[in-house]
């Protein structure tokens, strides 16, 4: 067209040569590759599926197109109705917008914000719904990772925290009484009969003894808590391991005539650090002695469930009230005072076998009734490295 022809052409015409086409609307969408958009006729199945979708979903077109719109939403989010609520708050308020995971043909998840709104025709008919989609994995990914930071630096706060109470509360008192009786034998060991004086460095030794063991437990849990190259973990027969525990213990075990049974099939195995395991048993076993009574039993058995070995130590000993299992594996003062002063020795070693387990992608419960005996419970992968 010249100038001549356009200036007599009416200016309607000349309007109508500049109006975008369809295809040319949906050259943009498909542009668009971090953002997945989507469409639904009134019975919500994909009617169409753009280039962003493609790439995110991995669903090509002719793949997806007819499929209920549930095809995109995790199972919760399906179990939960979460479709179909996006769908009825977007005809309420004309648009229905939410943050969550998504599900790709892959099985991968893609975090996503979402929008949602009513598709009108000409005429103000209801042609079906629009769905976009905006990539926020990455971001969201980084913000997870932020917040885990947070709570492991609030973790080791605490931990720091707990390990200063123990210090402060729980091994300066003992020494002092230490102090106290080794200062009346030094001042009064000439006056005093035999007996008195036995029975005093019994109370020494003991006492002694028991704050040892005690630095031992915060020395080995800050081990593990702080130097990860002490982590090792390897494939280990479960067997074996208790039978060495047993070993150890079956002298104390003697004196109160308990019996210990190994239950556990020879060719179990489970994949952590054998310091560690060593540990957690030592510890369970070891408390189940103290806990039972003359003539108990106390039996080891695992079992397999998915991916993980459960094992349970099992004692028919005192057992314990609702209020000490809630305690039993947090670092509190007055739990870890009460149980060394009536010499269980409880507290602090549980404390560090949940460290462990937890290091070793396990975890531990217990149940428990009282004068029947209780069972502790620990999970430990089978195969799978545990993160460190």
């Amino acid at each position: 067209m010249n100038k001549e022809e356009e200036k007599n052409t009416p200016a309607k015409v000349l309007k109508s040569q500049y109006i975008p086409t369809a295809e040319f609307y949906s050259q943009i969408i498909d542009s668009l590759l971090d953002y997945c958009i989507l469409t639904l006729d009134n019975n919500l199945h994909i009617n169409s599926w753009s280039s962003g979708a493609v790439k995110i979903f991995k669903y090509e077109t002719e793949e997806i197109l007819g499929k209920d719109f549930d095809i995109i939403f995790t199972a919760d989010d399906i179990k939960d109705n979460v479709p179909k609520k996006e769908i009825e708050l977007a005809k309420i308020n004309g648009r229905s917008t939410d943050n969550r995971w998504h599900l790709c043909k892959d099985g991968t998840l893609f975090y996503a914000n979402g929008l949602v709104f009513p598709l009108l025709g000409t005429e103000g008919e209801m042609l079906g719904y629009v769905k976009i989609l905006r990539d926020l994995t990455e971001k969201k990914k980084a913000e997870d990772e932020i917040k885990n930071q947070i709570t492991e630096l609030e973790a080791l706060n605490t931990h720091k925290e707990s390990v200063m109470a123990i210090v402060s509360h729980d091994l300066r008192g003992p020494l002092t009484g230490i102090i106290s009786t080794a200062d009346y034998l030094r001042a009064n060991f000439e006056r005093m009969d035999k007996a008195k004086v036995s029975k005093m460095l019994d109370l020494l030794h003991k006492s002694t003894t028991d704050e040892l063991n005690m630095l031992d437990y915060l020395v080995e849990w800050a081990r593990i808590k702080y130097a990860s190259e002490a982590f090792m973990p390897s494939k280990i027969e479960l067997s074996q391991y208790v039978q060495q525990v047993f070993n150890s213990l079956k002298g104390t075990a003697a004196i109160n005539t308990i019996n210990l049974h190994n239950e556990v099939e020879e060719n179990e195995s489970v994949f952590a650090d054998s310091k560690m395991l060593l540990s957690i048993l030592q510890n369970i076993v070891s408390n189940a002695i103290k806990h039972s009574i003359a003539g108990g039993k106390i039996t080891v058995t695992a079992k397999r469930s998915e991916d993980k070995l459960v094992i349970e130590i099992k004692d028919t000993g005192i057992g314990m009230t609702k209020e000490i299992r809630e305690k039993l594996f947090t670092p509190q003062m007055t739990a870890l005072s009460e149980s060394r002063k009536d010499h269980k020795g409880a507290g602090i070693g549980l404390f560090l076998v949940k460290g462990f387990l937890e290091k070793n992608s396990g975890e531990i419960w217990v149940e428990s009734v009282e004068g029947e005996g209780s069972s502790f419970y620990f999970t430990l992968p089978i195969n799978h490295a545990p993160k460190s």
